[in-house]
C-alpha cells in the first residue's frame, strides 16, 4: 500500500507542473496567446492582417466603416470596403502602436464608428492561486513522500535511517516450516531442537547448571538445508525472530554497518528472549587484517562491533544468534570461538537414508506411479543435496505434465536425473562418422570402467547429447567413499583415459580428437593430487600443496611454494609417470578387448542408450567381469605410550 501511494505522488508531480504551466499560458493572464504568440481578441479574430500604414490609407480613402480596438490599443479589428472585391465588406486585423489621440481624432473626422474595449481582468484570487499552485504542490508531494516513508530504511526522506537495522522482525514467525518438514540432517536437527527447548523450558537445563548457547553456526555446502533449518527453528520456537543477510550490514558509508549491528542488538534486547538469524555471515565475518594500503575498512569495523555485541562487556543474555555459511574457512577466528558461536553444526550432503527421507518429504504433493521406488532414486543420486532432490522431483513433475501423463513414472525420473546431472537433452547425432567416433569414445570409458576391478560400475552409456557433451557415460560410485584408495584413484585415471585409448586403438594416433580434453584435465588433477597431497608417489609421504592462501583472507600477501625448483621438477616427473603408466595399461586393455568393443559400439549406435546391466551382459560374453570391491575404511587404534 505504501508503495502504491508513493507511485501516486510521483505521478502527481509532473501533472501539477503541466497544470501550472497550462494555467499560466492559457488562463493566467487577461489575454490568451495564439500558437504563434500573438494576442487575440476575445471575439472572432480577423481572417487577414493589414499593416498600420495601409490602415491609415484606408481611413483617408473612406473605406473603413467600423473599428474595434482591443488590448489597450495594441490590436484593432476593422471592417473595410475593398473595391477589388466588388466593394464587399471585409474584416481585417491591424497591429496598432497604441491608442494615440491623432488616430482617435482622425476616426472622428472621417465619421467612422469605433469602440475601445478595455482588457479583461482576472480575479486577483485566481491569479494568486495560479502563481502558488506549483510550489504548494511540490512541497506537499515531498512532505507526503517523507511521511509515507517513515520507518522504511532507505526510502526518500530517510537520510537519518541509514544506521537502522534492515532485519525482518516477526513476533511469532509464521514460516510454515517445522522440524518434521526437514529431513536428511538428523544430527543437525537434534542440536537445533535443543536450542528450541532452551527457549521454551530453560529450567530443564539451568537446574543442572547448563547455560543457553549464545550462537549456533550452520556450516555446509550450498543446498543442504541451512536456511531451511533456520526457518524450522523460527517456526518451532515461538519467540521473536530477526532475520537478515550478512551483506545488509555493509553500506558505502563508513560506520553504517557498525551502527546497524548496534541497532539490531538493541532491538533484540528489548524483545528477549529472541532469535537472530544471519544468513551468509561470511559477507561480514571474513578474516580481519586483509586491508592493503591502510585506510578504514568498513567490513572490519562491522565485524568488530558484531564481536563486541555477541560477547562483550555488556553481554546479550536471552539472545541466540544462528548464522549460516558455506565458507567457514574464511571466517575470523575470534568469531568462531566459544562464547560467540558455541556450536558449529555441520549440515552436509545426506547419505542414502537421508536422501530417502528427503524424497519422502518432497513427494507428498507429487503423484508417483506405483512402480516408482524412492529407494532406487536415493541409490542413484549419491552426492545430491536436499535442494538437488527437490529440483529433481520438480523436473520429473514438469516432464509428466509435458507428456500429458497422470502420474510420474520411472521414465520421467530417469530423464530428470540425467537433466539435473548433465543438462538439457539435445538432438541425436545424424552424422555417421561422428556418431561412430563418439560411440567408440564412450564405450572406451565404459569398457575400462567395467574391466578394472577398483573402478565404479557403469550405470549408463548414451550417445544422446546433453549440455556441452556429445555423449555421456555414467558410473555409480560407492555410497561410502569418504576415503579413497590409491588403486581407486588409478582406476579413475584409467577410466577417464579409456575414451582417448579407444580412439587411438581404432582410428590411429593421428586421428585422435579433442573429445578427450575434459578427461585429460581430470586426469592431470587426480595425478597431481596423488603426488602433492596424498603422498602416493616416489617423492615421499609428505604434502607439498600449500593450499589456497588468497590475499583477501588476510594471511599471506603472496602465494608461496613449499618446495624448491628441483622439487617442482620431480613433482612434474612423478605426475607424468603416473599418467603414462595408467595410459599404457589402458591401451593394452582396450586393444585386448577390441572385438567386445566393436560389438558394443554397433549395438549402441543402433539403440543410442545402454544401461549398466545390459552393457555388462554383452561384455560378459567376451571376457569375465571382475567382481567390484568396495573399499571399507578401517579405524586405526593407537594407545598412549
Amino acid at each position: 500500500m505504501n508503495q502504491r501511494w508513493r507511485l501516486l505522488a510521483l505521478w502527481l508531480l509532473p501533472i501539477g507542473v503541466a497544470v501550472f504551466l497550462a494555467f499560466q499560458l492559457l488562463g493566467g493572464g487577461p489575454n490568451r496567446l495564439s500558437p504563434s504568440g500573438v494576442t487575440t481578441a476575445p471575439r472572432n479574430a480577423a481572417v487577414a492582417r493589414m499593416s498600420y500604414g495601409r490602415f491609415l490609407d484606408y481611413v483617408d480613402a473612406g473605406r473603413v466603416t467600423a473599428v474595434d480596438i482591443f488590448d489597450g490599443g495594441r490590436t484593432a479589428v476593422i471592417e473595410a470596403v475593398d473595391p477589388d472585391l466588388d466593394n464587399r465588406v471585409q474584416r481585417l486585423r491591424v497591429d496598432l502602436p497604441g491608442v494615440a489621440p491623432e488616430l482617435v481624432n482622425k476616426l472622428k473626422d472621417q465619421g467612422i464608428s469605433f469602440d475601445i474595449h478595455p482588457p479583461r481582468q482576472s480575479p486577483p484570487a485566481l491569479g494568486l492561486l495560479g502563481n502558488l499552485l506549483f510550489p504548494l504542490l511540490l512541497i506537499g508531494s515531498l512532505v507526503f513522500l517523507a511521511r509515507r516513508s517513515n520507518g522504511m530504511p532507505g526510502g526518500p526522506g530517510q537520510a537519518m535511517q541509514f544506521g537502522k537495522t534492515k532485519a525482518r522482525f516477526a513476533m511469532e514467525a509464521e514460516t510454515g516450516v517445522k522440524f518434521d518438514d526437514v529431513a536428511g540432517v538428523e544430527e543437525a536437527k537434534q542440536d537445533l531442537q535443543e536450542v528450541v527447548t532452551f527457549l521454551k523450558t530453560p529450567e530443564r537445563f539451568t537446574s543442572v547448571g547448563a547455560k543457553i548457547p549464545k550462537g549456533v553456526l550452520l556450516v555446509g555446502p550450498p543446498g543442504t538445508g541451512k536456511t531451511l533449518l533456520a526457518k524450522a527453528i523460527a517456526g518451532e520456537a515461538g519467540v521473536p525472530f530477526f532475520s537478515l543477510s550478512g551483506s545488509e550490514f555493509v553500506e558505502m558509508f563508513v560506520g553504517v554497518g557498525a551502527s546497524r549491528v548496534r541497532d539490531l542488538f538493541k532491538r533484540a534486547k528489548e524483545n528477549s528472549p529472541c532469535l537472530i538469524f544471519i544468513d551468509e555471515i561470511d559477507a561480514v565475518g571474513r578474516q580481519r587484517g586483509a586491508g592493503i594500503g591502510g585506510g578504514n575498512d568498513e567490513r572490519e569495523q562491522t565485524l568488530n562491533q558484531l564481536l563486541t555485541e555477541m560477547d562483550g562487556f555488556e553481554g546479550n543474555s536471552g539472545i541466540i544468534i544462528i548464522a549460516a555459511t558455506n565458507r567457514p574457512d574464511v571466517l575470523d577466528s575470534a568469531l568462531m570461538r566459544p562464547g560467540r558461536f558455541d556450536r558449529q553444526v555441520t549440515v552436509d550432503a545426506p547419505d542414502i537414508k537421508g536422501r530417502l527421507s528427503i524424497l519422502k518429504v518432497h513427494c507428498r504433493n507429487k503423484k508417483l506411479a506405483e512402480d516408482v521406488s524412492l529407494e532406487a532414486i536415493a541409490r542413484r543420486t549419491p552426492g545430491f543435496t536436499g535442494a538437488d532432490l527437490a529440483n529433481l522431483l520438480n523436473e520429473a513433475a514438469i516432464l509428466t505434465a509435458r507428456r500429458r501423463k497422470e502420474a510420474t513414472t520411472l521414465a520421467e525420473i530417469d530423464d530428470a536425473v540425467d537433466r539435473v546431472i548433465a543438462g538439457m537433452e539435445g538432438k541425436p547425432l545424424t552424422d555417421g562418422r561422428s556418431k561412430r567416433l563418439i560411440a567408440y569414445h564412450e564405450v572406451g570409458h565404459a569398457l575400462v570402467g567395467t574391466l578394472v576391478k577398483a573402478h565404479d560400475p557403469v550405470q549408463k552409456v548414451t550417445l544422446i547429447p546433453r549440455g556441452q557433451a556429445q555423449g555421456l557415460t555414467w558410473f555409480a560410485p560407492d555410497e561410502e567413499q569418504s576415503l579413497v584408495s590409491k588403486a581407486q584413484l588409478r582406476a579413475r585415471i584409467m577410466g577417464a583415459l579409456g575414451g582417448r585409448a579407444a580412439e587411438d586403438v581404432v582410428f590411429g594416433h593421428a586421428e585422435v580428437t579433442t573429445g578427450a580434453g575434459g578427461d585429460i584435465q581430470q586426469v592431470a588433477s587426480i595425478a597431481r593430487q596423488m603426488v602433492t597431497r596424498f603422498g602416493m608417489s616416489d617423492i615421499g609421504q609428505f604434502s607439498l600443496d600449500s593450499g589456497s592462501q588468497e590475499v583477501f583472507l588476510g594471511r599471506d600477501l603472496m602465494t608461496r611454494s613449499d618446495g624448491s625448483d628441483a622439487l617442482a621438477s620431480r613433482i612434474d616427473d612423478a605426475v607424468r609417470s603416473i599418467v603414462q603408466s595408467c595410459y599404457a595399461e589402458t591401451l593394452k586393455l582396450v586393444a585386448a578387448h577390441r572385438d567386445c568393443m566393436d560389438r558394443v559400439v554397433e549395438l549402441l549406435i543402433e539403440k543410442e542408450t545402454l544401461d549398466g546391466d545390459e552393457f555388462r551382459a554383452i561384455v560378459a560374453e567376451f571376457a569375465p567381469i571382475p567382481e567390484k570391491e568396495r573399499f571399507t575404511p578401517f579405524l586405526a587404534e593407537t594407545s598412549a605410550s
